[in-house]
This record gives structure tokens, sequence and C-alpha cells, in this order.
């Protein structure tokens, strides 16, 4: 095998030969030669120009035309961590339908353009998505590809990828994507770089479940970001319902002259749940507890729907109210069909006695909690 220097000068006639060996040999020959030649670029190529460079280009694609995935394979791995490699036989790679032949140069390659990653990112499949979706530094250009085509778990990876930048619409995209997936949910409000209005967005639509594990893995400026904007949701809920600062003095004596009438039943307390007046739902399990209506408001507006079954078991309701209670109470993000479920087994396991210590212990201590 020659010397750079004279691959260099005789680069149409070195092609020439090689064309006509690898022509003419075996398969086995063709590997050979092209582990010469990448054995040869390794040892001299950083010491090389880019003229020199385009000359092993040009004969590395000539033989990885001509060579099995294996081969491909093993080229890419050789080459995908130099910062010098070859670009067109990079390019060329990177192309490969073989994710074992893209993969290493997806994932690492520096010498990768723009374009070409747009292009796999495209037209290739879900295994090569996945290869991108870790690389460092991607683009908004490819991103926004990403989140459109990729599944479930190509999204998650990139959602991973702490060097990957979103544009508005790639970001809301992956807010759309993330509706139904509360893991993806997760990892896309741990990003640092998620703006504002996308972070309450992502609260807004994520579950109790999914709030409480930001917070524990969040860094404490990002805690504090998520305590702000749950606050707001809050102040916002309590605007909306007016179960927080306000007086309860009509809804109290609705529900006692009701009671008075034996009117303060389950169908009653249902009704209320459906028509949104939680303040007289407050009042009736207040007068019903004999407690505070605003330690009952408390636990109506409170983030913890498994708290609302205490008071509701200990007045003696009836699932059927309560569980309109539940889907209609006064939070942002309503209960799911599965959490009401497990809900209903809760509440049928919950003994009257359990639920009245329970009561008593919130107003001995003004603490609402288990």
């Amino acid at each position: 095998m020659q010397q750079p220097e004279q691959l260099m000068l005789s680069e149409h006639s070195i092609i020439a030969e090689l064309e006509t060996a690898v022509r003419s040999g075996s398969s086995e020959k063709r590997v050979n030669t092209l582990r010469q030649v990448t054995t040869l670029f390794l040892h001299d190529g950083e010491r090389l120009s880019e003229e020199q460079i385009q000359v092993f280009d040009n004969v590395l694609c000539m033989l990885v035309s001509r060579v099995e995935a294996r081969a491909r394979a093993e080229l890419s791995k050789c080459l995908a961590l130099i910062d010098y490699a070859p670009i067109d036989v990079i390019q060329r790679l990177a192309r490969d339908d073989e994710i074992a032949v893209a993969e290493s140069v997806l994932k690492h390659s520096t010498r990768l353009t723009e374009n070409t990653l747009v292009e796999v990112a495209s037209t290739k499949g879900q295994a090569h998505l996945m290869a991108i979706s870790g690389r460092a530094h991607l683009t908004e250009a490819v991103t926004d590809i990403i989140v459109d085509r990729g599944e479930r778990r190509v999204l998650r990876k990139l959602a991973t990828n702490a060097t990957a930048r979103f544009s508005e619409d790639g970001y809301s995209g992956m807010l759309a994507r993330a509706e139904e997936d509360d893991e993806l949910t997760e990892l896309i409000g741990l990003r640092v770089d998620l703006p504002p209005k996308h972070l309450r967005d992502l609260l807004r639509r994520a579950t109790e479940t999914v709030r409480t594990k930001l917070m524990a893995q969040a860094s404490p400026e990002l805690q504090q970001e998520i305590q702000r904007v749950l606050k707001t949701f809050t102040d916002a809920a309590r605007a909306e319902t007016g179960l927080s600062a306000r007086d309860f003095a009509l809804a109290e004596e609705a529900v006692k002259r009701m009671k008075g009438l034996n009117e303060l039943n389950d169908a009653a307390i249902g009704w209320f749940a459906e028509a949104r007046r939680f303040s007289e739902i407050a009042a009736a399990l207040g007068l019903l507890n004999n407690v505070p209506t605003e330690l009952m408001a408390k636990v109506l507006e409170g983030p913890r729907a498994d708290l609302v079954l205490i008071p509701c078991r200990s007045a003696g309701l009836g699932w059927s109210a309560v569980a309109k209670i539940l889907r209609f109470r006064p939070v942002k993000h309503g209960i799911d069909p599965e959490t009401l479920r497990l809900a209903e087994k809760d509440y049928s396991r919950l003994s009257l006695d359990t639920a009245q210590r329970t009561v008593r212990f919130w107003m001995v201590h003004n603490k609402v909690g288990k």
C-alpha cells in the first residue's frame, strides 16, 4: 500500500487499480482492501490536509459501495469518533439502510452535515431516528422532524438529550405527544430549557402523580418555578369557584334548611356537584361532619382526591354522589377513569369509624392529611 503523499499524487491511477482489483477480486479481497486503506488513513490522517483526506474519501466511497454490510459497519465504527474523517464517506454511511452501518456515525460523527441528518430523519426508520435522538447538539431543523415522525421510545430518548434544541412548534408537538404518556411528560418537565409557557401547559395537563414526581426530581431552581406555576393554577381555581376567602353564610343557611326538611341527601349533593356549586357541598360536608365549612372547602380544592373520600364516608354518602364530587371537583386536572375506579375500591374499604376518627383528628389539629 502506498504512503498518503503517494496516494494523493496518483489518485486516479490508484482508484483505477482498486477498481480493477475490486471488480475481479473476491468479497474477501474487497474487504481486506477496505481495511488496508482504512488503517492507512487512521495511522496518518490527523496530519493530512483536506485535499489529501479527499483522496482517501474518494477511495473509501468507491470501496464502500462494493462490500457487504458487515464491512461497512466496521468502517462506520472506525470513523465515527474521528473529527477529521472523510466527509463524503461519512454521509454515505449515515444514509445506509442498515442501522448496524449507520448507527455509529449517526450517534457520534462530527463530520455529519445538518442536511444529511435532516434527510436521514425524514426518510429512514425508527432505529435511525433513535440513533439521531441521542446525538449531541441537535438543531431545531432536526428535532422538528423527529418530533413529527418518532415513536414513543424515540421521543423519550430525545427528551433526555440535554443539548438538543427545540423550536416553538417542536415543544408544542412534544407536549401534544406527551398527552397520554406520563413518562414523556416527566422527561420534558425536567428540561432546563423548557420555556415558561410550555412548562405551564405541561403542568396544567399533568396528573397529580406526575407533578409530584417532577417536584421530587427537579433541581431547586426548577422546583421553585414549578411551585410558582402550580400556585397560579390554585389561585385561578379559587377565583373561579369562589371556595377561598369568601363568605359561606348563604350556602350554610341553604344546607341547614335542606337538612331540616330531610332534603340534604345523596341526590341533592350529586346535583350540587354537577352544577359546580361547591360552596354548598363544602357547607353540607361541614354540617354533616360537624366541622367548619372552610375545612371541607380546603379538602375539596386540594390536590389529593383520596382525601375527599374521608369526609364523604364520614357523612355517610353513597358512591354515586362521591363519584360526582370527584369528577367535577374544582381542580384544573380532572380525575381520570382509572383513578376513579381505584377510588371506588378504596371507598368501599374505608370504614365509617376510620373516616370519622380522621375527620376529628383534622379538626383537633387543624391539619388536613392522613
